[in-house]
């Protein structure tokens, strides 16, 4: 049977309908809506109307407050502290690297650090609210309520895996970078481990220090951990970005780990920089240009259809869903249609 598609639009709607039926004003509903979409055309769909459901709860329990205002901690002009009261880590983002493009053009460059923010979903889809503005932007988030992560050498789960995402604008497509510190996410595991499976590669590691595909690993007494980003050999080039980004996130804003919050959530780091403060937008666009197109073009390995830059796959992804249908994960509308029962509000029709 062939798998239904959705304009974009009407999946942006009904996510949007979703958040707005569960108490959360219609406009930030509509940032949410359309930034979980986003995760979903891009590809990385175990980070966006995946994540709707945790939060939609979360929403209806009290726990991710349905309004309320940013409490500014300090704001030094081009570097600010938010604590975000556990509000929509959607809608924070987004509003967090919103105001810190508009400081850079001012400034040259701005940063916003977010403490005990809701979790923010995929990091990719912020990016180009930055690079379409001829910006370069560093989106980091960690959870001080989660230990998943085991530091290099070690089994027990210290840390999340702490997605690190840098986009930047070329003379063509912007450059989308968006990586974890550790070998696979948490989304990924917990769907390969629902639908009982394996993970593609030994991701992990077992209590008894070895490495393995499965999810299983994690639920033991005691728990197995994610690896680092370069699992049992070079582990510590993952263990070390993992530590960078608890520094950015938690570090700078005060609020993390030491403090063992139990409330599911982020601690995030934007900085957004401007390149015509420095060499300029358009030698910035030229060299970045060229270097990609160097690398799209270098001499591939045997076999396959060679380099292509991070971002080439997301936003081709893109423009096809955008064209032809949003196809879903099969998992996404099941899991959100006893919530949309329960709220009132009707599913998305298809294409």
């Amino acid at each position: 049977m062939t798998q239904p598609r959705y304009t974009a639009a009407n999946l942006i709607d009904f996510t949007a309908s979703l958040f707005t039926a569960a108490g959360m004003p219609r406009d930030r509903a509509e940032v949410v809506g359309k930034y979980l979409v986003e995760g979903d055309l891009m590809g990385h769909d175990t980070h966006g109307m995946a994540q709707a459901p945790g939060y939609l709860n979360n929403l209806l329990e009290g726990k991710m407050p349905a309004a309320g205002e940013i409490d500014v901690i300090s704001d030094k002009t081009v570097a600010s502290v938010w604590d975000g009261q556990y509000l929509s880590g959607v809608w924070l983002t987004w509003k967090a690297v919103d105001e810190a493009s508009r400081r850079a053009k001012e400034h040259g460059l701005a940063a916003i650090s977010i403490r005990r923010s809701h979790h923010i979903a995929c990091l990719a889809a912020f990016l180009e609210i930055a690079t379409d503005q001829g910006l370069a932007v560093l989106l980091v988030c960690s959870d001080p309520s989660v230990k998943a992560v085991a530091p290099f050498g070690a089994t027990e789960p210290l840390f999340t895996p702490n997605p690190i995402a840098f986009g930047y604008p070329t003379s063509g497509d912007p450059v989308l970078i968006d990586i974890s510190a550790s070998g696979t996410t948490m989304g990924l595991a917990m769907r390969a481990k629902g639908e009982g499976g394996r993970l593609p590669g030994e991701w992990l590691i077992g209590a008894d220090g070895k490495a393995t595909d499965d999810p299983e690993a994690l639920f033991t007494d005691p728990p197995g951990a994610f690896l680092p980003l370069g699992g049992m050999d070079r582990g510590h080039k993952g263990f070390g970005l993992g530590l960078m980004a608890e520094a950015l996130t938690s570090g700078l804003n005060g609020f993390g780990r030491s403090q063992a919050p139990t409330q599911w959530g982020a601690s995030v780091y934007v900085q957004v920089i401007d390149p015509e403060a420095f060499g300029g937008r358009e030698a910035f666009e030229h060299e970045t240009g060229f270097l990609s197109e160097a690398c799209r073009a270098a001499r591939p390995i045997p076999g396959t259809t060679g380099a292509r830059m991070p971002g080439d796959g997301a936003l081709s992804r893109k423009r096809a869903a955008l064209a032809d249908g949003v196809l879903l994960h099969p998992s996404i509308l099941p899991s959100l249609t006893p919530l949309a029962e329960k709220l009132g509000v009707a599913l998305p029709e298809a294409q």
